[in-house]
């Protein structure tokens, strides 16, 4: 399954090494004719791609970990509620998270206009400060759920408050649901490119989607510099997934939760 998933980035690899202005082949082709870097070069040339890299670095940067603090705070405190609360709680964010995110744009775009942040990092970082997504924050309640009740009633036993039990016993033992959130909340602020569209002004503060963006508009002839520039792009995403996916995995199985 994995070689499955990794056979687009390898059209995307040997894609990216094809001369720049060569003509499309006519049909699928893995390995080019002639292999060249100049695409990669010209990418570097087109756009200026370490300010923007810059600039996703300096989202994700703050993004994820305000979306793995705000996620795991509502969701823990999810936990808390009574039964008719909780489900409440639940069903809402089940709605919530039903709503087109393309039926937000334009009110968001209008209250960041009127407080007058269009042209900043703020609107790109604020969706973080409510967990991002709903799903996020139903992610961190489930794996909440499944902690043992008398862990948390030992806590309260021993007199912590409920932010001490999330700090010191519940984020320990859900460590995997927050690796995993952590990668999915890099990878979607890392490839938006309609926020950063919507309001982003200034070319110095555009992000690499944007970049991306300003590749596609070359022609059909450049299509490989276009691949170049979404394969260093995508490097970025792919290194985050090792990294956590070991990281999750050693985590489960020291924790036993894989025996659950």
């Amino acid at each position: 399954m994995a070689l499955a998933f990794l056979a687009p980035l390898a059209f995307f690899f040997f894609g990216a090494l094809r001369a720049p202005g060569a003509a499309p082949p006519p049909s699928p082709e893995l390995f080019p004719r002639d292999l060249s870097l100049e695409s990669f070069d010209r990418v570097f040339g087109l756009i200026p791609f370490e300010r923007q890299f810059l600039n996703s670095l300096i989202v994700v940067g703050f993004a994820v970990p305000l979306t793995v603090l705000t996620a795991s705070w509502a969701g823990f405190g999810i936990t808390l509620l009574g039964p008719r609360a909780r489900r409440i709680a639940v069903a809402a964010s089940l709605i919530v998270l039903m709503v087109p995110l393309a039926a937000l744009w334009v009110p968001r775009f209008l209250i960041f206009r009127e407080v007058g942040l269009i042209g900043s990092y703020v609107p790109l970082i604020a969706p973080a400060l409510m967990g991002t997504t709903p799903f996020f924050v139903l992610l961190y309640y489930w794996s909440y759920r499944r902690l043992p009740a008398d862990v948390v009633d030992a806590a309260r036993l021993e007199g912590l408050g409920p932010l001490a039990i999330w700090r010191r016993v519940g984020m320990p033992l859900v460590r995997p649901t927050t690796f995993a959130v952590a990668a999915l909340a890099f990878v979607f602020h890392w490839s938006n490119f309609i926020e950063p569209l919507l309001y982003l002004t200034d070319p110095d503060t555009f992000t690499l989607p944007l970049g991306l963006g300003s590749l596609g508009v070359l022609g059909p002839t450049d299509l490989s510099v276009l691949v170049a520039g979404a394969l260093l792009v995508t490097i970025p995403a792919l290194i985050a997934f090792a990294l956590v996916q070991r990281r999750f995995l050693q985590n489960t199985r020291l924790a036993g939760w894989l025996g659950r």
